[in-house]
């Protein structure tokens, strides 16, 4: 009887407090509906939809585009192989990473942590990162209007494939865009930096760096 009551009043609790649940599958896309509470939201196969004003935990796929809608919050935003996508006046309050895919962040978007992958485009217009970001074979593309606060870090790729490529990643910061900390490069890049644009340090490829046309 004592345990029935007990478990009863954690559940009256957990409604009462408006505790969130988590949502689960393994094959199947995931649509959390606008001005939802949900705890964690993934799935293995499928994409994940977060409406508009939706607030959730961290947010994971393996196979699949993640698309966060206007003025949703994360706690973190994760695929493998797939797109994020982070609309407008999105907050992210951990990091967003992702291994083979682009990610975009549209105006007014932010990401309080570290915003990474291994290959795709990262591409701010008008958003900010404050953990600083991270890609091995990716372009990044910072717009006017973004500000990125822990630097930009391209590492050095192992693969024979990528090293033999005579691709360079592009590095891109538009007049009226700021990055603060230092660029390091471990491998060469094309690095393009507006008139206007402001920025630390540059490690790796001074050499390389060329004015926007």
């Amino acid at each position: 009887m004592t345990r029935y009551l007990a478990t009863m009043l954690f559940a009256f609790s957990a409604v009462a407090l408006g505790a969130a649940a988590d949502i689960s599958k393994v094959n199947g896309s995931i649509d959390v509906e606008s001005g939802r509470e949900a705890g964690d939201v993934e799935t293995v196969n499928g994409s994940v939809n977060i409406g508009s004003g939706a607030r959730v935990q961290e947010v994971e796929t393996v196979n699949g585009s993640i698309r966060l809608e206007t003025r949703a919050v994360a706690k973190s935003v994760e695929t493998v192989n797939g797109a994020i996508t982070l609309a407008e006046e999105t907050v992210v309050s951990d990091g967003v990473s992702v291994v083979n895919g682009k990610v975009t962040l549209m105006r007014g978007a932010r990401v309080d942590g570290r915003l990474e992958n291994v290959n795709g485009g990262l591409r701010l217009e008008a958003a900010t990162v404050t953990g600083g970001i991270e890609t091995v074979n990716g372009d990044v593309f910072v717009g006017a209007g973004s500000r990125v606060d822990g630097g930009i870090h391209v590492e050095k790729t192992s693969s024979e494939r990528w090293r033999k490529s005579d691709r360079l990643p592009r590095i891109t910061v538009e007049s009226g865009a700021e990055v603060n900390g230092t660029l390091h490069f471990e491998r060469e890049v094309d690095l393009y930096v507006g008139a206007g644009a402001v920025i630390g340090p540059v490690e790796g490829v001074a050499p390389r760096r060329h004015d926007l046309p």
